[in-house]
C-alpha cells in the first residue's frame, strides 16, 4: 500500500561537490527473512517490494539486496518545470501536483517535491542531480486534521472458519492478501478512514466485527501464524481523515 503525504520521514541526504547523488534505501536479506517479514518491518506491501525490485515471485535468498523505500524528494532548481520533472521520473504532472498539493503548475527554485516511484527500476534511470532520498521510518503524521487514539488491537485472517474473506466495504481479502485493512467500530472510526496503526503501518478502515466495540480494532494479516503472533495489545492509532 502506498504511504501518505502527511508523514515526514527521517532524512538521509547524500551530497557531493558536483551535486547530490541518489541511493535508494536498501536492505540485505538475512537467513530466515521473507518478503512478508521485510514488508511488515518497513511498513510497505509485499507487492510494492516485488515491483520496486522487479521480482516475479516471492522467493528471495540470503544476501540479496532489496529496495524498500517507495519515495524520493526532489529540490526544484532554476529552469525546472513540472513537466520536465515528471518526464524524468516517468510520472505525470497531475500526480506530481496531487502528491504535493499544488494548485497550479507554478514551481519555484528551492521547493521540495515528493515523488512516488512507479514501481519499476526504469523509473530511476535518469535522476536529477538535486534529489534527496528520505528513508522510511515510523514517525507520526504532522497534520492538523489527524486524531490519535489508544486502542486494543487484535489480528484476523480471511481464511478463518466461517469467514467469507470479503470486508464490509467489499474488499476481497482472499484475492488481495497484501491489503492493509483494519476492522473497526464505525461509531469510533468511520469506514473508509485512512489510518496509521502503531506496529502495523498505514491502512484503511474497511471492515467491522461483532466483537469490536469502542476503542478496539482488528488488523488484517494474511496468515494464521502471523495473526497469532500479533496477539492482543494496546497501540496508538492515528486517523488521517
Amino acid at each position: 500500500m502506498k504511504k501518505y503525504l502527511y508523514y515526514m520521514l527521517a532524512a538521509i541526504t547524500i551530497w557531493s561537490a558536483a551535486g547530490a547523488s541518489v541511493q535508494a534505501e536498501e536492505v540485505v536479506v538475512n537467513k530466515g527473512d521473507t518478503l512478508w517479514s521485510i514488508a511488515q518491518k518497513h511498513e510497505v506491501s509485499v507487492q510494492d517490494i516485488k515491483n520496486w525490485n522487479g521480482l516475479s515471485t516471492d522467493l528471495i535468498h540470503p544476501n540479496d539486496k532489496l529496495e524498500v523505500s517507495p519515495e524520493e524528494f526532489y529540490i526544484v532548481k532554476s529552469g525546472d518545470t513540472l513537466w520536465n520533472i515528471a518526464h524524468t521520473y516517468g510520472v505525470n504532472v497531475n500526480s506530481l501536483k496531487a502528491w504535493n498539493q499544488l494548485k497550479s503548475d507554478l514551481i519555484k527554485p528551492g521547493l521540495e517535491l515528493i515523488i512516488y516511484r512507479n514501481g519499476t527500476k526504469q523509473a530511476k534511470a535518469a535522476e536529477p542531480s538535486n534529489t534527496v532520498v528520505k528513508a522510511a521510518a515510523t514517525t507520526k503524521p504532522a497534520t492538523e486534521k489527524s486524531k490519535t487514539l489508544t486502542v486494543t488491537a487484535t489480528a484476523y485472517t480471511a481464511s478463518c472458519e466461517g469467514c467469507i474473506g470479503i470486508t464490509k466495504t467489499g474488499v476481497n481479502l482472499l484475492e488481495n492478501p497484501d491489503a492493509k485493512v483494519i476492522a473497526v467500530d464505525p461509531n469510533v472510526i468511520p469506514l473508509g478512514s485512512k489510518v496509521y496503526v502503531e506496529g502495523y503501518g498505514y491502512a484503511t478502515a474497511e471492515d467491522i466485527g461483532g466483537g469490536i466495540k469502542g476503542n478496539e480494532i482488528d488488523v488484517f494479516i494474511p496468515t494464521t501464524e502471523a495473526a497469532m503472533e500479533f496477539g492482543r495489545k494496546d497501540v496508538k492509532i492515528t486517523i488521517l481523515n
